[in-house]
């Protein structure tokens, strides 16, 4: 048959994802993937000026999505399906554009992981995050901000003269768009997906892309790429090159055959075609390959450990299968940036389908011919000339312009367009995109005004980039636009201005939380825990006399009695740390955060047996951090029993 493309909706039991965060994210991103200095000692030249590349400073202007739970019910989900005789391929626009699902439909096999409830879990740059599928990771070091936030997405001619899916978008931590063409041959078994990414700027920007694909895992899979060493990142803070495939006598092409979470970044030599597949015992999966500027690859694997077992329950339900991640990148690692100059552009096209290849030698101790057998079999079903030859006819249709909507993503696209005049043939950033978040920035640009709100609110998102502050500078200085000022200046690193435009706000503002906030976090990171305590614990009585409940507001006394039961309990200053918990909102005590946070002030009270009852109780941390080890350090305060299974998400051995 011919390719089709239609709507659908997919049922998933699923958590809500809840209000943002509405306090600015103005400290650095806790990423795991960072290197200690000394750990860059002996790498390439490129790969350690690369991984030294404008890392973030912040996650500005980008919120925390924090507010999701637990609890699951049914919910709906647009989804698009593309489809011919030989794949169905499914495609959540609302959630990043992941591709949800990839079902060779001869033999009826799911080549994806695919996840069968919806659960955010703090995995992205921005907090939510859900496993499974084919996900676009762009913007810097980790899960793009976009995992759970729509995209647009429209019909588009295809090359052979069928159609495609377009997904774009402005990713913000960068103020860079991308586009991925989802592209179904009539006669292929193998999706394309034809990617770019332009700078649209006069300054070079840098780039950061892994495509992700969750793959099922057992005993039985084994991953295959083109290369005989790799950079072992076991969130140790380290990167080390070692042997492919065996490692410390293990076979480490194996997903279950190590004991913790670990990365392996494979050394695909240059010129050698960019591959990787997960093939099972009988020696059928799923390969990627690309286009040779995608030339990065990686394996990612839970591990058999306690802890990775209890991450991979955490993310879907008991009884599910568990996974591994295949990726392709732009570079030799997750840790680097890549250099976009202004103008420019990176594209390339990337292949998805059904590989079999010899179980006998793909599974055999001799490692060029396990790798041999499946490129061999690559070749074979999709030569590499055959993909060269689509990408060549992809950017032929790269900038038609798309037809009929299919989804609608931000308005973020849409005004920096408008301030910016850039013309970005193929991926539209329509106005009527824009929406109540970028109204205040569109009166700005046009009459140099910021206008105050209509109600009493928090503050809305702040925007940062040069031609918004230089914008903010201009404006009238009453008290939202100093406190947006404040936010855009620490963004730039000057932290000296931003609190002096904090403190002139703060004489005349009605509402004096936001700006009390943001002072308290520049005394935390100044190293004054004291002021610190006093900042926060300011802030947050102001909030609560302030507060109208719901919604966002209840988002920000969330936010902001967290910090200030940490500060205080930091600084020793129990008293207050028991006065903010008793101001608090009964549901928010509820709250995994603040169990945990009641258990601590609990110990340093000397109720040491109350605190590990907390424990013994139960609660669940929603938002618990990958490679966040605070639940085994606070229970490690209360006693020398083992820690207790549901709290085990260790993802490294432990320290000594």
């Amino acid at each position: 048959m011919a390719t089709t493309v239609r709507r659908a909706v997919l049922t998933l039991p699923a958590a809500p994802l809840g209000s943002d965060n509405p306090l600015p994210a103005l400290r650095a991103p806790d990423e795991v993937h960072a290197l200690d200095e000394r750990a860059r000692e002996g790498m390439p030249r490129d790969m350690a000026r690369q991984i030294g590349y404008e890392p973030l400073r912040s996650l500005l202007p980008v919120r925390i999505r924090d507010g999701y739970g637990r609890e699951r019910a049914e919910r709906e989900f647009e989804s698009i399906v593309i489809e011919n005789d030989h794949l169905r391929v499914t495609v959540l626009p609302g959630l990043g554009g992941r591709v949800h699902s990839l079902v060779h439909l001869p033999s009826g096999r799911e080549l994806l992981y695919r996840n069968p409830v919806f659960q955010p879990a703090n995995f992205a740059l921005n907090g939510a995050w859900f496993s499974g599928g084919i996900e676009w990771n762009t913007g810097a070091t980790g899960h793009t901000t976009l995992s759970c936030a729509p995209v647009h997405a429209a019909l588009v001619p295809a090359p052979d003269g069928g159609v495609m899916v377009r997904l774009w978008e402005w990713e913000r931590l960068r103020d860079l768009p991308f586009q991925v063409d989802l592209w179904l041959p009539e006669d292929s078994e193998f999706l394309y997906a034809g990617v770019r990414v332009r700078n649209p700027h006069e300054r070079p920007a840098p780039v950061y892309w892994w495509s992700n694909t969750a793959v099922p895992e057992d005993s039985g899979t084994r991953v295959l790429a083109p290369a005989d060493e790799a950079w072992h990142f076991g969130y140790e803070r380290a990167l080390r090159r070692i042997p492919v495939p065996e490692w410390e006598g293990v076979d480490r092409t194996y997903p279950l055959r190590g004991e913790y979470p670990a990365d392996y970044f494979y050394e695909v030599q240059g010129g050698a075609r960019p591959w990787i597949a997960a093939l099972d015992a009988a020696g059928h999966g799923l390969v990627q390959t690309s286009t040779a500027r995608l030339g990065g690859r990686k394996l990612f694997v839970w591990g058999a450990g306690d802890g990775g077992r209890r991450w991979q329950e955490w993310l879907t339900e008991p009884g599910t299968g568990g996974y591994a991640e295949i990726q392709a990148g732009l570079a030799r690692t997750q840790l680097e940036h890549v250099r976009l100059e202004g103008g420019a552009e990176f594209s390339w096209l990337e292949a998805y389908g059904p590989l079999s290849a010899d179980p006998a030698r793909v599974h055999g101790a001799d490692w060029a011919a396990a790798r041999g057998a499946a490129e061999g079999a690559l070749d074979d079903v999709l030569p590499r000339e055959r993909v060269d030859a689509a990408y060549e006819a992809w950017r032929g249709h790269a900038d038609t312009e798309p037809g009929e909507r299919l989804a609608q993503g931000s308005g973020w696209g849409a005004l920096e367009l408008l301030c910016g005049r850039f013309e970005l043939p193929g991926t539209p950033f329509a106005q009527d995109t824009l929406g109540e978040e970028q109204e205040p920035w569109l009166q700005l640009w046009r009459t140099g005004v910021l206008p105050a709100p209509r109600r009493v609110v928090p503050p809305g998102p702040s925007l940062v980039a040069a031609h918004w502050r230089d914008m903010l500078e201009t404006a009238p200085a009453d008290p939202l636009t100093e406190y947006h000022l404040g936010v855009a200046q620490w963004h730039a690193g000057d932290v000296a201005q931003a609190v002096r435009s904090w403190e002139r706000g703060l004489a005349l503002a009605p509402s004096r939380w936001p700006l009390l906030r943001c002072l308290a976090v520049a005394d935390a990171l100044a190293g004054d825990a004291e002021r610190a305590a006093d900042g926060f614990t300011a802030a947050f009585d102001d909030l609560a006399a302030e507060s109208r409940g719901g919604g966002p507001w209840a988002a920000a006394e969330s936010a902001l009695g967290q910090e200030a039961m940490a500060a205080l309990l930091a600084a020793g200053r129990l008293p207050q740390a028991r006065a903010v918990w008793d101001r608090l909102r009964p549901a928010l005590r509820e709250q995994g955060r603040f169990r945990l946070l009641a258990a601590r002030l609990l110990a340093a009270e000397g109720h040491v047996r109350a605190a590990r009852r907390v424990f013994e109780d139960g609660f669940e941390l929603p938002d618990l951090r990958e490679g966040e080890e605070t639940l085994a350090e606070v229970w490690s305060t209360l006693t020398d029993c083992p820690l207790p299974a549901r709290y085990d998400f260790r993802m490294r051995p432990a320290t000594s």
